[in-house]
Parts: C-alpha cells; structure tokens; sequence
C-alpha cells in the first residue's frame, strides 16, 4: 500500500538524456521533426485501421440503429454476417478510413509534433521533460488541423457502415457517398459534423497523447534508455481506452448527426438521443469501442514507434 512518502518513480538518465537529444533535434530542425512525425502518424493509422474496424463497425451501427434493431454487440455481429458475410461485412465502409487514414493519422502526429514545438517555443520544459500539462495541450492542439480531413471521412465512414443494416445499399463506394453528398448539400453535406467532431477530438487527443506518455515513462525500465515494444503497446492500448471514456457521448452525437436525414442541429440530435433512453442512450457501443481502443491503438502506437526506429536507422 502506497503512503504520502512515497515518491514516484523518476525516468532513468538514459531516459532523459534520450529525450533532450531528441528535444534539441526537434529544436533545430522542426521540419524535418514534423515530416517524420507525418510518416510515422500514417503508418500507425494503418495498423491501427486493420486491426480496428470490425470493432467500429459495430460501435456505429449500435449508435445509429433504430431502438430495437440489436440486442447487443455480439448481435451485431451476428446479423452482419448472416446478411453479408463475415469478412465482408464487419470490413463494410472499410475503403474510406483506409484512404482516409493515412492523412488523418499522419496530420494528427504532425500536428502534436508542431503543438510540442509551440510548447518548446512559449513555455518553460522543467528538466528537459514536458509534463503532462503540456503534453495535453500539444494533444489537443493535434485535433485542430486533423479535423479538416476527420470529419468527411467519418462522414464517408458512417454511411457505408450503417447501410448493409437495412438490406438497402444507397452508396456504390466513397466516392459516390461523396458525389452524392455533394449533390444534395453541397460542400456543407460532406463536412457535416466538423464541430461535433472538433468536440470529441480535441479532449480526446489531449487525454490520448497525455496517457501515452504519462505510462510510456512509467514502464521505462530502470537503468535502460529504449522502450520495450511490448510497453509500447500497453501504454497505446490505454491510451486508446482513456480517450474513449472521456468523450464516447460526443462520439454518439456525431455519428447520430452525421447519418441523419435532412439537416439536423447538434442541438435536435442531442434532445432525440436523451429522449430515446435518457443520459444512458449516449453510450451505445461503448463496450466495441474499448474492445476496439486496445488492439487498435497499441498497434497505432507500434507502428509509429517502429517506422520512427526505422527512420533513425536509415536516416540517422
């Protein structure tokens, strides 16, 4: 049992003195830091894309399914592959976040590269570590350039998803989800939902980078500067599941808004949801989406730990 006294446990000087060289690397060659950083982020959201959708398939269809339709995940599932195959159909919609995916991840990887930049820039780093404070603010600062190219393709995204459900397909593909949405609304149709996006991304970037490091520095061995890729992958498993407690009932909103017919408000799509099921309605899909966070996230982070390893091999 821990006490007051108890003091937690500090990084190695290998640790840190690794963490300088690559904060005076930064320093002196932020592009070169922010094109790595691009790299790395898109190999990542690969990874994590392959080894996630079929759980996000099943959180979408949860959350914007009619009261009724599902009895649970696992029901889902069941449906899916009775009505479209099991591969194929837990894979639906998976082209868009796969195109999709590469600028997404990699923005967002480089935009936490410049948010660090800008904490280097304007803030104190006590002992050549950022804390967790800062950490957050680089994380949060991400989701700003990320949600220019988030938000149509989670539009794309949730479309395909949900329309293997109703036995009808509206949609050929992304492109003509795109065609199609431009057609009926213009460029306002494709974007719909930026806002609500910027609202679950922007916290849960801050709580998703934030997590990372707070445990990638807990699990440093004593005495050792490299970080194991099994350490790699927890920290990213958690970080993955932090972020989506935070903000899963923003996550719900936007889904709801981005499927729905018409034009709907934030506001509307809000009071619709309470009045389903109360504050409890805001959480379907939950489970797949934690189910979802570990395997994706801890296989975001190794990709990025290993094309960054790779990078330095090769480049120096």
């Amino acid at each position: 049992m821990s006490t007051l006294s108890e003091k937690p446990a500090l990084p190695s000087k290998e640790t840190v003195k690794q963490e300088i060289q690559q904060d005076i690397q930064a320093i002196k060659s932020p592009s070169l830091s922010g094109l790595r950083s691009l790299v790395a982020g898109g190999v990542g959201g690969v990874f994590a894309v392959i080894s996630g959708h079929p759980f996000d398939l099943v959180k979408v269809r949860l959350q914007t399914a009619e009261k009724g339709v599902y009895s649970g995940a696992f029901d889902v599932v069941r449906k899916t592959a009775a009505r479209e195959g099991m591969v194929r159909g837990l894979y639906a919609g998976v082209s868009a976040p796969l195109i999709g995916v590469t600028p997404m991840f990699a923005v967002s990887f480089w935009g936490y590269d410049v948010g660090k930049n800008l904490v280097r820039r304007f803030a104190t780093v006590n002992s050549n570590q950022m804390s967790i404070a800062q950490i957050s603010f680089a994380g949060f600062f991400s989701a700003i350039p990320m949600t220019l190219i988030t938000a149509p393709f989670e539009r794309v995204k949730v479309l395909l998803q949900i329309q293997g459900q109703t036995g009808e397909k509206k949609y050929s593909g992304g492109m003509d989800v795109v065609r199609q949405l431009y057609k009926e609304g213009g460029i306002r149709s494709v974007f719909r939902g930026s806002a609500a996006t910027l609202a679950r991304d922007g916290p849960g970037s801050a709580a998703y980078f934030a997590t990372y490091e707070y445990i990638k520095r807990r699990l440093t061995p004593e005495g050792e500067g490299k970080l194991s890729m099994s350490a790699v992958m927890v920290a990213g498993g958690a970080a993955g599941m932090a972020m989506w407690l935070l903000v899963f009932p923003v996550d719900t909103v936007k889904s709801r808004l981005q499927s729905a017919q018409g034009k709907p408000t934030i506001g509307g799509v809000v009071r619709e949801i309470h009045g389903r099921g109360g504050f409890k309605a805001f959480f379907p899909g939950l489970g797949p989406a934690l189910a979802r966070s570990v395997p994706a996230n801890s296989m975001c982070f190794l990709g990025v730990e290993l094309a960054h390893k790779l990078m330095d091999k090769t480049f120096g």
